[in-house]
């Protein structure tokens, strides 16, 4: 089946934004490529589809508003930072949002809430509630409160639940490459993007995995897991390059981009 045919099937998407995607190279929040983003899920909203957002960035947000230029190791500081990037994160959300006539609902999770069935229940009727109310539901990890027993690690991983969590039709995982390549793309530029994924246990073992981004703690190889996740939970998944112009509207359009992963039969 062709892509376009494919996503002409789906009625609700994660997208999961990485910070790479939401700062600029100086660390601050950059509101080109945000407004950018909102727009193409303004569109996605426009065609009937419900759009859950994973946004990453609280702490780099936080960040730049103490002046740190260097993400610090010291755990009480990347929770204060997150604690202060976060509502200013979502104030940038809000205003986007507001401006094409939308409201954002902020969703804040620990991993044990996917471990526990009644608060599993609780954070599922909650994001549906705000999904029949026509919000944009706004999940990030509670990092401002988060120890290592609660972490997700990523947000790769809890976008991954997410989709799970919310039986969405696909996760889009935003970053700012334009998709998985055998080697780096950002030390290789004549690398060739991977189109399409459907037996993970095939892949070659030369596939870049990556390394963490700057302020993020993901990673290609946290972005494939993560695409496994869900495939083998029937979901599909893809990677799109979210500094590109129009990558989100192109994808859904069926054009042949980024790194397409699909369930097996």
């Amino acid at each position: 089946m062709k892509r376009e045919e494919i996503f002409k099937n789906f009625s609700r998407a994660v997208i999961k934004i990485g910070t790479q995607v939401l700062t600029s190279e100086n660390n601050r929040l950059d509101m080109s490529v945000i407004e950018h983003i909102v727009e193409q899920i303004c569109f996605l909203k426009e065609k009937n589809i419900e759009v859950i957002v994973v946004t990453s960035g609280a702490i780099a947000a936080g960040m730049q508003v103490l002046g740190w230029k260097k993400r610090p190791e010291d755990i009480s500081k990347l929770q204060g930072a997150a604690s202060i990037g976060q509502s200013r994160l979502m104030r940038v959300y809000e205003r986007l949002f507001k401006e094409e006539g939308l409201n954002v609902g902020q969703i804040l999770l620990t991993r044990d809430i996917f471990t526990v069935p009644e608060r599993k229940r609780n954070a599922k009727e909650t994001i549906t509630t705000l999904l029949r109310l026509n919000v944009v539901p706004v999940i990030n990890e509670n990092d401002s409160v988060a120890v290592d027993e609660i972490k997700f690690g990523d947000n790769d991983t809890l976008s991954a639940f997410v989709t799970e969590l919310l039986d969405a039709d696909i996760l889009v995982m935003i970053t700012d490459v334009d998709g998985l390549s055998v080697n780096d793309p950002k030390r290789y530029k004549e690398s060739k993007i991977i189109s399409v994924v459907q037996d993970f246990d095939k892949m070659n073992e030369t596939v870049y995995a990556g390394i963490p981004s700057r302020q993020g703690i993901g990673g290609m190889k946290s972005k494939v897991a993560a695409a496994r996740y869900v495939t083998e939970r029937g979901k599909f998944c893809i990677i799109l390059n979210g500094k590109k112009m129009w990558s989100i509207k192109k994808a859904f359009k069926g054009e042949k981009i980024g790194t397409f992963f699909i369930p097996g039969n």
